[in-house]
């Protein structure tokens, strides 16, 4: 399908979001043994909670320490609001999709076409490129670094570079072999466990090494910004969510799926955040365990938040492939069986190159991470679902709360979009021309 007929097909006409939400869909097929016309997966509440769990939980919860530290014990205020505005985001984002009775839109390209045609597909096309080739490359990098820690000073030990390299070709097998999002479940869950572990091993060790004078602060106003940009980051993963959510047997079961796996996510962040900052204050680092002393501890850390990247990358480079060969129509029934396979190989094996090119060129951890939470996850997570829901649905059939959330959520995403990108494009330089090392 071309842009211009997706625009053409889907105006952005405005319907009432409660007579054509998911929910009423899912009621009307529960009641029948029509199959579902929309046609999704076979995917269980479980795999849509772990999918969330992997995607959204794991370098969120690295960076949340060093994020106290740019913004103060502000955080947890920032971090709250940030919860509740992501798990609202989640579910209008999912409800755009089917803001048409009978129509149920692809991906959040076609949600950005249908709200506000060329300029939504612009804007939408860009955030969710760079988030989904920002984020895998983000991982590539702690991977890499994370191995070069490991292997330091071994006969395995090898740049970053290397590294990276040598985990874009292993992580190929599986971006090849999974054809759907429904296949990662075991892997989604393996990652959620090594995030648990991970953040366990904060929580005991930080306080059992707890600097003299860490310098915590009640705000930091000049930091906030970057703070908030790294906590977007922290909630990023809505570009995957109408892929989870298509791959429901039972998508009414979204909104739940959503909550639970974003409150697991939020639980483990304060787990973290709050011990790790309340021990190392403004010194903390990103990741975390680079603040940890050198032990058991901090290595087990290290393996299981490696495992855990591994593992994530997958769900989003399917995300993009799906989408790609939906848009450049590499289906079976258009090339066949082997064509397909063959067509999909060439799309992944590509997509894969890019993110080791960025990965090799961009090894700085902590500021990468301010940088796509600030141009990327500030405008998929608090802007594009908030002006797209509003824009889809219509504006006076909403109550003045939920007007209210809306524009405040806006309004953050805005701050954190703006200033938090310019705090990390300067880092970024200072790390360039300084030649930072690229691990602790």
């Amino acid at each position: 399908m071309s842009i211009q007929e997706a625009y053409n097909t889907d105006q952005p006409e405005k319907y009432n979001v409660e007579h054509t939400s998911i929910e009423d869909y899912v009621e009307e097929d529960r009641a029948s043994s029509i199959v579902n016309e929309f046609g999704h997966g076979k995917g269980s509440f479980l795999t849509a909670y772990f999918n969330i769990v992997c995607v959204v939980a794991g370098t969120g919860t690295l960076g949340l320490p060093h994020a106290f530290a740019q913004g103060g014990w502000l955080g947890i205020l920032i971090l709250l609001l940030a919860y509740f505005m992501s798990v609202y985001s989640g579910i209008v984002l999912i409800r755009c999709l089917y803001y048409k009775p009978g129509h149920r839109l692809h991906d959040f390209k076609e949600i950005g076409v249908a709200a506000f045609s060329w300029p939504g597909y612009i804007v939408s096309s860009c955030l969710h490129l760079l988030n989904l080739f920002g984020c895998p490359a983000l991982y590539l990098v702690l991977a890499a670094g994370n191995m070069v820690t490991l292997l330091k000073g071994t006969a395995g030990e090898l740049t970053h570079a290397y590294w990276t390299i040598i985990w874009g070709v292993f992580l190929l097998i599986p971006s090849l072999v999974l054809k759907t999002l429904r296949e990662v479940t075991a892997i989604a869950a393996i990652g959620a466990v090594c995030t648990m572990i991970a953040v366990f091993i904060v929580l005991i060790q930080s306080p059992m090494n707890r600097l003299e004078d860490p310098g915590n602060s009640g705000v930091i106003w000049t930091g906030f910004p970057s703070s908030l940009a790294t906590i977007a980051f922290s909630f990023g993963g809505n570009n995957t969510y109408p892929h989870v959510e298509h791959a429901l047997k039972k998508p009414h079961q979204w909104k739940w799926a959503l909550v639970a796996g974003l409150s697991t996510c939020t639980c483990l962040y304060f787990l973290t955040a709050v011990p790790a900052y309340w021990a190392f204050g403004k010194y903390a680092l990103s990741p975390i365990y680079d603040s940890l002393p050198t032990g058991a501890g901090k290595t087990i850390a290290i393996i299981v938040m490696t495992i855990h990247v591994i593992f994530a990358i997958p769900i989003y480079t399917t995300s993009f492939s799906l989408e790609f060969e939906k848009f450049s129509r590499a289906n079976e029934d258009r090339l066949g069986r082997v064509g397909a396979w063959c067509a999909r190989a060439v799309i992944r094996t590509c997509t894969m190159v890019i993110l080791v090119i960025l990965a090799v060129f961009v090894p700085y951890f902590d500021d990468f991470m301010g940088l796509i939470g600030a141009l990327a996850n500030c405008g998929l997570v608090f802007l594009l679902p908030i002006g797209c829901y509003l824009r889809l649905t219509g504006v006076r059939n909403k109550p003045w709360y939920e007007l209210a959330f809306c524009a405040f959520t806006l309004f953050l995403g805005i701050v954190g979009m703006v200033f938090g990108s310019i705090d990390s494009i300067k880092s970024l330089i200072f790390d360039f021309q300084s030649n930072r090392p690229t691990t602790a």
